[in-house]
């Protein structure tokens, strides 16, 4: 839920900034067109004014130059005055100084020619406004009355009896500033709708690519770098997204290195851990095996030395319990110092080609004497030519151990079988005992060092609970295998060797 909710959080801020981007073009836009709408209203009036004074001029200056050159009347000259008039929307008038037209491009002159009488003696003050005044010419607004209309006109001497005026109608000029007025604000109601439509679409494709970007780093800060961004974009954007790709390529293979020595470096605690409680136990267990042989030897050894005993026998008797715990103690030091060369490869593992026929038979036959002792009958079908490859010595150490360990607990029957099986290229060798099976729970338990089944049974015939952590030790040593099962008339230990 809480991922949901992050991820709508900021669609909605690209859904904003979409808006905001929109909005901010819009108003930009909508400012310029305001602007431009302004600057219409206020100077395009004036700015036609000033155009029409200026072809204003341009006429009366070729009025003059006419008048000067004695063209007034020629065909060229009306043809000239006709050109100018059309393109400058303009009326010309030439009196003299009785109000006669000397010269017109209209049709009805009188009347004109009687307004600029008026203008000339300075009658029609009231209904003009002069805007330019030279010593060759004035411009004015005036207003004709015989129409109430507005106009723009130029007017003056050409000489002592001859006048002149032109003017342009000011309606024209203010309808085309009306007309522009209105378009402009028609057109740029348009542009603005056009241009809300377009900048959206292109504000879309713009943020929908930082979406993509945005939802890329939502999984990057979850450390999902699953997450791609997909854009095809060559601009900045792409070229970001293209970085960020990269970037969770990198955090992902830097995480997965750092979660991996985070897991060697959590194996390596908890072997530290492991080893510090197995040497504690280690320690204890020696302590406990060699606690109660010292007890004895120290109990007995004061007997003797404080004479409590004083016949023979009885001397002789203390002295074989001292000899007999003191042959325990070596037992165990022996085996304690064997299995600590072979765990800490001290005791350098040397391969070689054997017969491991041969090597059954000897060791059978060094415990001939403690089974005869003890009834016990050892089955062997001997087979000359089974050869292994391995540590000689070792194989006999661990042979030795299942031998010694099945003498220990054989009951039953009475009845030790040594077994060897072809395995492809491996040989399995099994030692079997007749009597009571190993408890379930304690089976995996066999391989650790000082671990008994029995303690009371173990400490009758001075075992130390060792020589299964030898075998353990010498077998791992060797990369084989070995184990135990039970059957319902006994127990069988094995463990195989390469024969090639």
């Amino acid at each position: 839920m809480d991922r949901e909710r992050q991820k709508k959080k900021h669609i909605g801020f690209h859904r904003s900034l979409k808006r905001d981007m929109t909005l901010i073009y819009i108003i930009l836009l909508g400012a310029t067109l305001l602007a431009c709408w302004v600057v219409n209203v206020c100077f395009l009036e004036g700015s036609y004014f000033r155009y029409k004074e200026d072809n204003l001029v341009e006429v009366y200056r070729s009025l003059r130059e006419a008048f000067e050159s004695k063209k007034i009347g020629e065909e060229e000259f009306e043809d000239e005055i006709m050109r100018l008039s059309n393109k400058y929307n303009v009326s010309v008038v030439i009196t003299d100084s009785r109000s006669n037209t000397i010269y017109s491009n209209i049709k009805d002159p009188e009347r004109i020619s009687l307004q600029l009488r008026d203008i000339v003696f300075s009658r029609d003050k009231m209904n003009r406004e002069s805007v330019v005044e030279t010593k060759e010419y004035a411009i004015s607004f005036a207003t004709d009355p015989y129409n109430n209309s507005d106009y723009l006109i130029i007017w003056g001497a050409l000489n002592e009896t001859s006048f002149f005026m032109i003017r342009t109608p000011l309606e024209s000029v203010r309808e085309a500033v009306h007309l522009s007025n209105s378009m402009l604000r028609l057109i740029g109601l348009v542009a603005l709708l056009l241009a809300g439509v377009v900048i959206w679409f292109v504000t879309k494709k713009i943020t929908d690519p930082i979406m993509s970007l945005v939802e890329v780093s939502q999984h990057m800060a979850e450390l999902d770098f699953e997450s791609r961004y997909c854009g095809d974009s060559q601009n900045e954007i792409g070229v970001l997204g293209e970085n960020m790709n990269r970037l969770s390529s990198k955090l992902e293979e830097n995480i997965c290195h750092l979660k991996s020595a985070n897991l060697e470096l959590q194996k390596d605690v908890e072997a530290r851990r492991s080893a510090d409680e197995r040497r504690a136990e280690f320690l204890a267990n020696v302590s406990h095996e060699l606690k109660t042989p010292i007890a004895l030897i120290q109990g007995y050894a004061e007997g003797l030395k404080d004479g409590v005993i004083e016949d023979e026998e009885s001397r002789d008797y203390y002295c074989d319990v001292i000899l007999d715990e003191t042959r325990k103690m070596n037992h165990l030091v022996k085996m304690l110092i064997s299995l600590n060369q072979v765990e800490s490869g001290q005791d350098t593992m040397r391969m070689e080609r054997f017969d491991m026929d041969e090597l059954i038979r000897n060791c059978i036959e060094s415990f001939t004497l403690m089974c005869e002792q003890k009834g016990i009958s050892v089955f062997y079908d001997a087979r000359p030519g089974r050869f292994v490859w391995a540590d000689e010595y070792q194989v006999e150490e661990v042979l030795r151990n299942y031998l010694s360990n099945a003498l220990n607990h054989c009951s039953g029957k009475k009845e030790i079988a040594v077994r060897l099986e072809e395995q492809g290229e491996k040989l399995r060798i099994a030692v079997f005992n007749s009597g009571d099976p190993i408890p379930e729970e304690s089976l995996p338990r066999l391989w650790e060092k000082f671990y008994k089944v029995d303690k009371a049974r173990t400490r009758e015939y001075g075992g130390s609970g060792l020589g299964l952590s030898i075998v353990k030790a010498i077998m791992d040593s060797l990369n084989q295998e070995y184990g135990v099962r039970n059957f319902e008339d006994g127990v069988e230990f094995w463990f195989t060797l390469e024969t090639k």
